[in-house]
């Protein structure tokens, strides 16, 4: 039953998907490239899923692609350089969260790097072996890493092939936080929270923009950013809306002020 290989469990407009394959350490086969790639587009188009939390059974997020299966072993014929998961997930407009409960390895790290931020658990480790298993990679690592943490330490893992723990990885700016294992989908989901508060209009052309702005140049960007400002202020800004949203915004500053 490939339904088995993906789960997806709902907390109001937040959809915790969950790569459902522990005992291949949720390895990326290709029915589980092609069911998760099925859901992302199913959720992307479902007005009712507001974020989306990404995360694996058991003590990996992934592993990357099923080596066994590479190797000939299950006798299922690879599929290497298929882009239609990293197009799927490429074309969610919700934003995404990877809740990295464990291993992230080379494709599974890819998985990781196409969400828009990473969450972890203190038994996270990161590593990036394609340089070792012999495979170039074809889902955007050798483009995100080096922009997310700098391209000498993305270097350095990439050529090397070497793990990153989380609290490394938190300090070089790949994952916003580590949290204790019991707390990371609560968190999370806590964070789901607080992105599906805001208005979703001005929520959504924020990070269009972002993620516009980030395959640009700054002056690019810049344009970007000026043009859907100016698209944005004449369709959706109105002075009572703003007085409404100002003192929500107070009130909740308060709160979190304490």
């Amino acid at each position: 039953m490939t339904d088995s290989l993906v789960l997806i469990e709902r907390h109001d407009a937040i959809a915790v998907v969950t790569l459902n394959r522990p005992e291949a350490l949720n390895a990326l086969s290709s029915a589980l490239r092609s069911r998760l790639g099925e859901t992302f587009a199913e959720l992307s188009t479902d007005r009712g899923t507001e974020v989306i939390i990404l995360t694996g059974a058991g003590r990996a997020f992934s592993v990357g692609l099923d080596l066994k299966e590479l190797g000939g072993e299950t006798g299922t014929r690879p599929r290497l350089g298929s882009t239609e998961l990293s197009n799927a997930l490429a074309a969610t407009p919700q934003p995404i969260i990877a809740a990295v409960n464990g291993y992230a390895i080379t494709g599974g790290f890819e998985l990781a790097l196409m969400c828009d931020f990473i969450i972890a658990a203190p038994e996270a480790r990161f590593a990036d072996t394609h340089a070792r298993v012999g495979v170039v990679p074809g889902w955007g690592l050798s483009q995100r890493l080096p922009r997310l943490i700098g391209i000498n330490r993305a270097k350095e893992l990439s050529l090397t092939g070497n793990y990153l723990d989380a609290e490394t990885a938190c300090a070089w700016g790949l994952v916003n936080r580590v949290v204790p294992a019991a707390e990371l989908l609560p968190t999370c989901i806590s964070l789901a929270q607080d992105i599906a508060s805001t208005d979703r209009p001005t929520r959504d052309e924020i990070k269009r923009i972002m993620d516009s702005g980030w395959q640009a140049t700054l002056a690019e960007g810049l344009a970007i950013e000026g043009a859907a400002s100016r698209a944005h202020a004449k369709a959706e800004v109105r002075p009572e809306k703003v007085a409404e949203r100002r003192a929500a915004v107070q009130a909740r500053g308060r709160q979190q002020s304490g």
